[in-house]
């Protein structure tokens, strides 16, 4: 697994001060940033194909969004202060309201739904981390995508502990959505080129 450049957040203070520090990063194109234990971690984003795989997931939630809901990809900051987080999400639903902001940092309990495609590089913490922050967050619904795998897992029914319930299904099959969506996910599309 190739390495990610790391700051440690130790000897940076709070986490205010990781997320000022988040605002002032000069970024490469093709490069985003997020806080994971306490860490701000740079990794690349996603290979080109995964834009197919985003656009065919918000495509198949779009009709099933309440009104006031907006589901889309692409680089925002979620945060978790309680638990010293902040997330990049692959694909993100949350009430309209929670963009109308100048801040750069979107409040993570905001979220309904949120999406991770993995690559070699963020995998583990997809796996881990995220799952057990978004569930305790209370988001009420986890998409993870292992593209390594080739499975899709959804993770529901959040609780203090994490998620209470997950179902996976390899690529290529239907993966039931659960509340507030309570639709079916068509995985063909999904495996690499």
């Amino acid at each position: 697994m190739a390495e990610r450049p790391t700051i440690n957040g130790t000897g940076l203070g709070d986490f205010e001060e990781m997320l000022d520090l988040l605002d002032e990063l000069r970024l490469r194109d093709g490069f985003k940033a997020e806080i994971i234990r306490g860490n701000i971690v740079v990794s690349p984003w996603s290979k080109a194909f995964y834009l197919d795989v985003m656009e065919l997931v918000c495509e198949q939630l779009r009709p099933y969004l309440s009104e006031e809901h907006r589901i889309s990809y692409g680089p925002f900051l979620y945060v978790f202060p309680g638990v010293e987080r902040a997330y990049g999400p692959d694909i993100h639903v949350a009430h309209r309201s929670v963009s109308r902001s100048t801040s750069n940092h979107l409040d993570g309990e905001a979220l309904s739904f949120v999406a991770e495609l993995t690559s070699s590089s963020t995998r583990d913490d997809d796996l881990t981390d995220k799952v057990e922050t978004y569930g305790k967050a209370g988001v009420p619904v986890y998409l993870l995508l292992d593209m390594q795998e080739e499975q899709a897992t959804v993770f529901s029914m959040p609780s203090a502990k994490g998620y209470e319930s997950r179902d996976t299904k390899p690529f290529g099959e239907k993966l039931p959505i659960p509340a507030p969506f309570d639709c079916v996910l068509d995985t063909t599309g999904f495996k690499a080129p």
